[in-house]
């Protein structure tokens, strides 16, 4: 969604941003599970977490500058807001089977 919502965003430099910090979610999943200790899974959560951060972050500058409206902004923001959540529960499952 973040790629379509921005693809005729003239500012590059805010484009590629928020581009990377989406893809880094789910990228740092992955290579979590790719790894061969919970340590090492948890680590990756934990920034995939702080790349759903980032992401909120850039919604909020990308609808201060109207390169957002407010339906897509929201609609993307509580995407992010559920993913911080879901990855929070799958920290602490993975802490607790540790």
């Amino acid at each position: 969604m973040v790629y379509k919502v921005f693809k005729n965003c003239k500012d590059f430099s805010f484009k590629n941003q928020i581009e990377r910090a989406s893809v880094s979610i789910m990228n740092n999943i992955a290579e979590g599970f790719e790894r061969k200790t919970n340590k090492e899974l948890r680590n990756f959560l934990f920034i995939a977490k702080g790349s759903a951060g980032e992401v909120r972050s850039m919604l909020e500058l990308g609808l201060e500058l109207s390169y957002i409206n407010q339906r897509d902004f929201e609609k993307m923001n509580n995407l992010t807001i559920e993913t911080s959540k879901i990855l929070s529960g799958f920290i602490k499952s993975v802490e607790t089977s540790q």
